[in-house]
């Protein structure tokens, strides 16, 4: 175990927050190129390693799979180190680990006739821009696609939730503070107000948080100049499938008045289907390992909202590791989980190159 984490301990022990992630990427493009894939760094700053098994047989076109992890994490030191079988450090979970369980299960299953297995390890996940799926987008028309997020090693995701992030700033000329006037702060939760209200009139019926519009106040900041004094508002909102970004901002922009918005990071929810061969590959590969595989769907998002609508292929997302540690200071993976994925992973890319 100790030599199959080794990959995962050296991403581990280089730090890459979103836009840093030069070193990483050197570092995984290099282990790639030393196990068998043709290995580099495309344009958008990704590592790229491809398993290119050549035509098949029977003249038939050469298929892809895709498997892509990504290499940023959130910021946030964890100190790495092997305690009692887990291995602690910023991106255990999510999402190093998994992307090194995708590097070192594509390499046991080297190359296989007829397919190319690409392994990407994606820049800028964690930042609203996905500057690296968005890039892959346009480079592959995969087969069958994997994202690398943890869903512990027995589960498979089938869809996040969408997003939209929102800057909000309310102005207003300086008044004595014995005066009637609101101060900027003032407004500025009156808007949160406003904002908190509407989502729950949105979310009336709705049980599963899956389906619920979730709004978070993200940060909340004041400054004066002597003249003007200025509050701005930084909010987040998961959106469910029928909720996309232009709808939400429509509701909010309803609701502004005299506060400016400023809106980033939209991404449209995304569900991908129960019944294809990629999932019924995960669900028996899980079971041979002795565990009922299960199905979860999540509340954040993934380069799965990137690349899923224009892939239109059989997707999902896998990777070991629990999710509640997800940009945690406990951060870990447990080893053992650690290697059963892989095997999962190792089984999967087989049945799916049989075919």
């Amino acid at each position: 175990m100790q030599q199959s984490i080794a990959l995962l301990r050296q991403l581990l022990e280089i730090p890459s927050l979103s836009g840093q992630e030069q070193e990483a990427v050197r570092a995984l493009a290099a282990w790639m190129a030393e196990h068998g894939f043709e290995s580099f760094v495309d344009e958008a700053g990704n590592a790229v390693g491809v398993l290119d098994g050549g035509p098949t047989r029977d003249g038939s076109p050469r298929q892809d799979i895709v498997l892509l992890g990504h290499i940023d994490t959130v910021g946030g030191e964890v100190p790495v180190r092997v305690e009692e079988g887990r291995l602690y450090g910023r991106g255990a979970v999510d999402a190093k680990g998994p992307l090194a369980a995708f590097a070192v299960a594509a390499a046991r299953v080297g190359l296989r006739a007829g397919w190319r297995i690409i392994v990407i390890g994606a820049v800028e996940e964690e930042a609203a821009s996905s500057k690296g799926a968005h890039f892959a987008a346009t480079q592959y028309r995969p087969t069958y696609c994997i994202i690398g997020e943890p869903s512990r090693w027995n589960r498979v995701t089938l869809g996040y939730k969408g997003r939209l992030l929102i800057d909000a700033r309310v102005r207003r000329s300086m008044s004595h503070t014995a005066g009637p006037d609101a101060s900027a702060a003032e407004l500025g939760v009156a808007f949160w107000n406003r904002v908190r209200a509407r989502v729950d009139e949105l979310n009336q019926g709705r049980e599963r948080a899956w389906d619920q519009v979730l709004a978070g106040l993200r940060a909340f900041n004041t400054a004066s100049d002597g003249l003007t004094e200025t509050a701005t508002l930084t909010l987040g909102f998961r959106l469910p499938l029928d909720m996309g970004p232009e709808a939400m901002k429509a509701e909010l922009q309803a609701l502004a008045g005299d506060v400016e918005l400023r809106f980033r990071g939209e991404e449209q929810a995304y569900r991908a289907s129960k019944n294809t061969p990629l999932v019924r590959a995960f669900l028996a590969s899980i079971r041979e390992q002795g565990a009922r595989p299960g199905f979860v769907v999540k509340t954040g998002t993934s380069d799965m909202n990137v690349v899923g609508p224009v892939w239109q292929c059989p997707i999902l997302a896998y990777g070991p590791g629990d999710s509640s540690l997800d940009h945690t200071p406990n951060e870990h993976v447990e080893i053992a989980e650690w290697e059963r994925g892989v095997k999962v992973l190792v089984r999967v890319l087989e049945r799916l190159t049989e075919s």
